[in-house]
């Protein structure tokens, strides 16, 4: 019960936040998102998990609640 508790204020942050984003991105917009980390850090952070994706093809697809949790260290 805790868990769903604390994904819906992940929910709420992120509409707050990053309002202007579509519920799922793509790194193009993770990198207008996270202004100051280079094209390789973030693939990085995808490739490790520290920012949870699904990769179809050569593309992530990436949840703004995951942004969210990165940003907050809330795994």
């Amino acid at each position: 019960m805790e868990n769903n508790l604390e994904n819906t204020g992940l929910l709420e942050l992120s509409q707050i936040l990053f309002k202007d984003f579509p519920d799922i991105v793509k790194v193009k917009d993770l990198k207008i998102m996270l202004p100051k980390t280079g094209k390789n850090k973030i693939y990085n952070l995808l490739k490790s998990k520290e920012i949870f994706s699904i990769k179809i093809g050569r593309d992530y697809y990436i949840p703004k609640v995951s942004i969210i949790k990165y940003f907050t260290g809330k795994s």
